[in-house]
């Protein structure tokens, strides 16, 4: 079984040497530019949930002031008494028609079967 060569056929290059000399050459700069991008995103962030707060906000001044006009206090004892009056005088009774073949008192219950 023939054995592979550890070596390439092509020699690294100077900035692969570089690299594989100080990784941190590669990898600071890399870690730097996410954290100063997490920094520079948040401006923008931050302005979209301000716009979505002020027209949040000014619709709700907007809707509190035209409802404040005609506000009456509500009593929950007073609507009570309102629903309970109207109550008495609105319904009148009905019999409902039966279906064909129904007698006027329901269908007696079936007698219970016997288990053998």
């Amino acid at each position: 079984m023939a054995v592979f060569a550890s070596r390439s056929a092509r020699p690294p290059s100077k900035l692969n040497r570089l690299v594989r000399k100080h990784p941190s050459l590669f990898g600071v700069p890399f870690c730097l530019l996410m954290v100063a991008a997490s920094f520079g995103l948040t401006t923008f962030t931050q302005t979209r949930y301000d716009l979505h707060d002020k027209k949040v906000k000014n619709v709700s001044k907007e809707e509190e002031l035209k409802l404040n006009k005609r506000r009456k206090k509500f009593d929950i004892r007073e609507e009570y008494f309102r629903l309970s009056a109207g109550m008495e005088d609105d319904w009148e009774q009905k019999r409902i028609p039966r279906p064909a073949g129904v007698p006027e008192w329901g269908v007696p219950p079936s007698e219970p079967t016997s288990k053998a």
